[in-house]
């Protein structure tokens, strides 16, 4: 298999265009067109991990975190960096990142902690703004059919727990071809008037090359009529977080203890305990301080991330707990699940995890 065959499947599970602006993901190393001869997942892409991926036979690493965040103005071995990016083009070794594209879906980093701590019913804590468009088309009745399956394959018209979503009516088309059109309907020179239906179709923002391909190519009209609309319906399939609820309810130091424990993590920083049982958990992987206002608006019992600050603590306000158990320690699993998923997806081929301890926090 080609890196490339590979994203593709990557960017089934999480699509590049849900990161965030900041981002710098998808394939930061290597040639798209290479071929693959095994799989080395990590968290970061250190210089231990990409001697780890020679010793292992893996010349693409898949990393949750990209090692180049901002442009190389040179590649002189002066940073860990660049001893990184010229070791993998030494040594002819890929490298791909997902990072804030897998914390924007449901069963990306945020996800995976709720599976570790068991929550039930899970949903997305701060959903993504205008994450959905719709698309408005005119099509002659005939070819209503064959143009809303190909919008259909191509993702849209599925939203949340529903698919194959649309509305349609019929009208009145009318159009004159000019010199130099080719109708499909209709004589040039003479206005035609045709039975048409309205299509209205939403979709996912992300979705919107290929849903934009899918009526170009599969609508019989030479001169497509259509519009694309941004919508500013909260859609809670895209975004930061998860919220969810515990089995049973737990008592704050118990549940402070099963925390330490699913997550293995050398201390817990948190804001004073409630009194009351802990049923309601938010949770939001890596530097996850800003979800505190929507965790808070929520009813979040416990809000678990990391990286909070000093002054952050504070907006608890004896409403909920905030615990910060360090940005590595709610990422880690990401790994695992990256690792799951590629080996669910391509079974017969060697996807490896990752032994190298990239946390660079140590607790004493």
């Amino acid at each position: 298999m080609t890196v490339k065959a590979i994203t593709d499947i990557l960017e089934q599970k999480a699509p590049l265009q849900l990161a965030e602006d900041f981002d710098n993901v998808g394939l930061l190393v290597g040639n798209a067109d290479m071929e693959v001869t095994g799989i080395l997942v990590t968290l970061d892409t250190l210089e231990a991990v990409v001697e780890e991926a020679i010793n292992r036979n893996c010349n693409f690493i898949v990393s949750f975190h990209p090692i180049v965040f901002k442009g190389l103005k040179r590649i002189t071995g002066t940073s860990y960096v660049e001893r990184v990016v010229a070791k993998a083009i030494e040594n002819h070794i890929a490298i791909y990142s997902m990072h804030t594209a897998l914390d924007n879906v449901p069963g990306g980093v945020s996800g995976k902690m709720c599976e570790v701590l068991g929550l039930q019913s899970p949903e997305v804590l701060i959903p993504t703004k205008r994450s959905i468009k719709k698309l408005l088309t005119y099509v002659p009745l005939p070819a209503q059919d064959v143009l809303l399956e190909k919008l259909f394959e191509a993702g849209a018209g599925h939203l949340g727990n529903y698919s194959q979503c649309s509305f349609s009516a019929e009208g009145t088309g009318g159009f004159l071809p000019e010199p130099g059109a080719h109708p499909t309907l209709g004589t040039r020179g003479q206005r035609h008037l045709e039975p048409e239906a309205q299509i209205h179709i939403t979709f996912e923002a992300h979705r919107e090359k290929s849903v934009l391909q899918a009526l170009f190519t599969n609508h019989p009209y030479e001169e497509v009529a259509y519009e694309v609309t941004t919508l500013d319906n909260t859609y809670t399939g895209i975004g930061m977080g998860m919220l969810g609820r515990l089995p049973e309810p737990m008592d704050p130091k118990v549940f402070l203890k099963f925390i330490k424990d699913a997550f293995g993590t050398g201390c817990i920083r948190h804001s004073s305990l409630l009194k009351a049982p802990v049923e309601k958990v938010a949770v939001l992987g890596g530097s996850g301080a800003f979800g505190i206002d929507a965790a808070l608006a929520r009813g979040a019992d416990f809000f678990i991330t990391g990286d909070v600050k000093y002054h952050e603590f504070y907006k608890a306000e004896g409403k909920m707990v905030i615990a910060d158990i360090g940005h590595y320690e709610t990422e880690q699993f990401t790994k695992n699940l990256l690792a799951e998923y590629l080996s669910e997806k391509i079974p017969n081929f060697a996807v490896s995890l990752s032994e190298t301890k990239t946390n660079p926090i140590n607790y004493f």
